[in-house]
């Protein structure tokens, strides 16, 4: 199994030989990678279920919006997807007007979505069927990372079709890991989001700890931040965090939880113990009872901040 990492500084392609890429779902990382790919001067074509998201957006960015993933499949040379769940990804393939009938040998497609190994792993014989290659390729980052090309990018899938898709790809991450066969980088993303979920809960709890013990909150956290607990998350979501009223949702509450479904449902799978994830998860359930699926998952600290000892009383 091939490890590798490309880091920043390496060669890119000049804008005349770049791909042609084509991004489906534009939900806050989505859109967010739709302005990435026009600042940086790549041909672009979106889609959306929502099709006035997409026509609003390309028009915003100068760049194209088709009407079906069918029609976006046969105009470009990479397909990148990155949609809410499993059963969003299947369909944008199965679909009538999807995927499987626009790609060709000419296309690399690769999804960016959290989703379980299987889901790609199901759809790739089809997908090989119509001469594309395909690869699951989920990133690890926020819309900060996306602007600034900074995201980390987890690759399944073979070699061969990621260095077709790599030029895209760069356009994104700073670091791209080819981690093994299809499914490897939806098994690694769920992996880094257990650590996530595990993260934001403490810090949520030692947040309202410090508060509570007559810490200013946005003195504990930027201790936090410039601690040995400082990694990646604790920067980039300090606003949601210390100004929570003032900060509109990054990562929702819906989203995390349906994230731990699927880790949850990958450790039965292969036999792994999870406790933290768990307790995670029924955390993550109480503050989506109390506060709304919609609200970012930040917002455990809000709930704890709110009625700390709810659950005790439950």
């Amino acid at each position: 199994m091939r490890r590798a990492e490309s880091a920043p500084g390496g060669a890119r392609e000049s804008a005349a030989n770049r791909p042609t890429v084509g991004l489906l779902g534009l939900g806050h990382l989505g859109s967010a990678m739709a302005r990435r790919f026009a600042a940086e001067g790549f041909r672009l074509v979106v889609y959306n279920r929502t099709a006035d998201r997409a026509r609003e957006l390309a028009e915003r960015l100068g760049v194209t919006a088709a009407g079906t993933p069918a029609e976006l499949a046969g105009s470009v040379d990479v397909v990148l997807t990155i949609v809410s769940d499993d059963d969003a990804v299947t369909a944008l393939y199965r679909s009538p007007g999807g995927l499987l009938e626009g790609l060709s040998e000419r296309t690399v497609a690769a999804d960016m979505s959290t989703v379980l190994p299987e889901t790609l792993r199901a759809l790739e014989a089809d997908i090989r069927a119509t001469g594309a290659g395909v690869l699951d390729a989920p990133v690890s980052g926020s819309v900060a990372l996306v602007e600034s090309g900074g995201l980390t990018i987890m690759v399944g899938g073979e070699a061969v079709d990621l260095e077709r898709a790599r030029p895209a790809l760069e356009g994104l991450g700073s670091r791209i890991f080819h981690l093994g066969p299809l499914g490897s980088g939806a098994t690694m993303k769920l992996a880094v989001n257990n650590v996530i979920f595990g993260l934001n809960g403490a810090l949520a709890e030692s947040l309202v700890l410090a508060e509570r013990a007559g810490m200013p909150r946005e003195v504990a956290y930027d201790v936090f931040a410039a601690s040995a607990v400082g990694a990646p998350y604790v920067q980039y979501k300090r606003a949601a965090f210390v100004e929570p009223d003032a900060t509109p949702p990054g990562f929702t509450i819906g989203l995390a939880e349906k994230d731990l479904r699927l880790i949850s449902t990958l450790a039965e799978r292969v036999g792994a113990r999870l406790p933290q994830a768990a307790t995670n998860l029924a955390l993550l359930q109480d503050a989506a009872a109390g506060l709304g699926a919609d609200a970012d998952f930040s917002a455990v600290a809000r709930m704890l901040r709110d009625d700390p000892g709810r659950r005790d009383r439950d």
